[in-house]
């Protein structure tokens, strides 16, 4: 749900299309029942247990939280946007807000995909998704925030900024949806939602939102306030940024993205893209191999670190294709690799001349209709790459589809994607829901709002899953310093590269609990020495005892006899 200027009564459409209904129903109706008679007292959860029954007020209910059974992440978070909901039920736009947060936790976790005009975002959410369902081209739809959830059936629901919603015709067109406003201008339109059957949105809902640094200003405004809405926790648990190289505006955006304070957002909830990759090599066929040595480079420069967590480059539109191509697309092809090389060849010096009219006396090849799509749909790079894999053998669209996706570089973002953002997909939600409460108390103050604030910071401090995110943003961003080596150690103990405990200790995924066992030990003999290294700075003692926290949180969590 967007909270921005717009304020206006939640309607069914905003609703996540997978929020329990128990939880939507418990935070509307106000349920929670009062813990004893004290002023100030706030409302205690259903299921919360007093540590005793002697206890009544404020103070019970704020143990409760602590020693509540839900020892889940989400499980505390939602804890305490029950208790909110009981004390703000009577101030609607807060009540509002807080229930939105509740839906939220039983969501997908939400990515947004930023960057600037023509850099590629809805090819890019295409070949996530694996169906054309994003605008590509330069349409008003382009120039409109525009969700993409997991639905069982389709729909597409446009809200305006004056609060009414209405649905949109579902149009499919040579394979892809057509998004048209019916005539209402972009700059009157909140945002569009598309609710599509999709597996591939069944574990994070996308976000397409209108180009920055475009040469309208109030296009790139949209997303600006979208991102970093004024008071408000962004939409978005994280983003996928995407640039051609590192542009001035580039850094600019994420500089302010990070610094906005209501949004609480990080190096580690932000993934940059090397998008349009192929470029970088003019269409080459080694081009990846060029984009993926300057992502390395990138990655390792101070500046980027400091702005996201990792670098992928991917060719977006081969991506795309790879994942929706067409038989007869192959059919094509493979008549053009039939043809005589030497004159193919000299086709593809550019993309004009590959889209002619053929003289008399050419080879026999498809239409220049039929060749003029497979550049728009392939690009040079693309038909490069598919011409030789066809005169090696392979027959089958399939087959060719599924090489080239790999080549794209989407399997690599996919891979970062899954252990960056989803499966910490329940931290990031928490996160963003304790920001936005925090927010909420912060601006609404209520003679209970500093018990609540009180528990919210137990939360963020206690909670060990909270502490590593910290950790791990401080050393990206360089807050934390370490000797490199160090450094990447860190990261992946943390969780930087993945959750899994064989990623976090540089194992194999076939490691056995023995092995797991022995390297959690020694590397928790390692970060201990360093946090009792007297030499040790007090930033690297506190940052080496977080290490050996985790680290015994992976030997508690295996089996006692191995």
């Amino acid at each position: 749900m967007i909270l921005r200027r717009n304020k206006g009564k939640k309607r069914s459409d905003e609703r996540s299309p997978d929020a329990t209904p128990d939880v939507q129903a418990s935070a509307e109706r106000g349920e929670d029942v009062p813990a004893g008679g004290m002023p100030g007292a706030l409302p205690a959860p259903a299921g919360a247990v007093p540590e005793s029954t002697a206890e009544t007020g404020a103070v019970s209910v704020a143990r409760s939280v602590v020693a509540s059974p839900a020892t889940d992440i989400c499980g505390q978070v939602r804890l305490v946007l029950q208790q909110a909901a009981g004390v703000y039920a009577g101030h609607a736009e807060a009540a509002e807000r807080i229930s939105a947060h509740l839906d939220r936790l039983d969501s997908p976790v939400r990515i947004a995909i930023a960057g600037k005009v023509k850099a590629g975002k809805s090819t890019l959410l295409n070949a996530l998704v694996g169906e054309i369902i994003a605008p590509t081209d330069a349409g008003e739809c382009t120039r409109v925030v525009t969700w993409y959830r997991n639905s069982n059936a389709p729909r597409i629901v446009m809200r305006r900024k004056d609060g009414d919603s209405r649905d949109l015709p579902i149009i499919r067109q040579n394979g892809k949806l057509e998004l048209d406003l019916n005539g209402t201008p972009p700059e009157e339109v909140d945002r569009l939602t598309v609710d599509w059957p999709s597996g591939d949105l069944a574990t994070m809902t996308l976000i397409d939102t209108p180009g920055i640094a475009s040469a309208s200003a109030e296009v790139s405004a949209r997303t600006e306030d979208f991102l970093t809405p004024e008071e408000e926790q962004g939409a978005a648990d994280a983003i996928v940024y995407l640039m051609r190289h590192v542009h001035a505006d580039d850094v600019g955006f994420l500089e302010a993205f990070h610094a906005h304070a209501a949004i609480g957002s990080s190096p580690v909830n932000t993934v940059a893209v090397l998008s349009r990759a192929d470029e970088i090599g003019a269409g080459r066929v080694d081009a990846l191999q060029s984009s993926r040595a300057i992502a390395s480079r990138l990655r390792a420069d101070e500046k980027v670190r400091s702005l996201c967590q990792t670098v992928v480059p991917v060719a977006g539109l081969l991506a795309e294709t790879g994942r929706t191509m067409r038989q007869a697309e192959f059919n094509a092809l493979a008549q053009i690799a039939a043809a005589d090389r030497d004159y193919v060849d000299g086709m593809l010096l550019s993309a004009d001349r590959f889209g002619r009219e053929l003289p008399e006396g050419a080879p026999a090849l498809p239409p220049a209709a039929v060749r003029t799509e497979l550049m728009r749909r392939f690009g040079l790079f693309g038909i490069r790459i598919a011409l030789p894999l066809i005169r090696e053998g392979m027959t089958d669209s399939t087959e060719l589809a599924g090489e080239l996706v790999r080549r794209s570089g989407l399997d690599d973002l996919r891979e970062a994607l899954a252990a960056l953002f989803t499966e910490r997909g329940d931290l990031l939600k928490a996160r963003s829901a304790l920001m936005a409460l925090d927010s909420i108390l912060r601006s609404t103050p209520l003679p209970e709002s500093e018990l609540l604030l009180a528990q919210v910071e137990k939360i963020f401090s206690g909670a060990h899953e909270f502490v590593e995110l910290g950790l791990l943003g401080s050393l990206r961003t360089g807050a934390v310093s370490l000797p490199n080596e160090q450094r990447a150690e860190a990261e992946r103990l943390l969780g930087g590269t993945g959750q899994a405990q064989y990623v976090r200790l540089g194992l194999a995924p076939t490691a056995s609990p023995a092995e797991i066992r022995e390297a959690a030990t020694d590397a928790m003999s390692r970060w201990r020495r360093r946090a009792e290294n007297p030499a040790s700075t007090r930033p690297v003692a506190d940052a080496a005892r977080v290490i050996v926290r985790t680290c015994e949180g992976i030997l508690s969590s295996l089996p006692q006899h191995i």
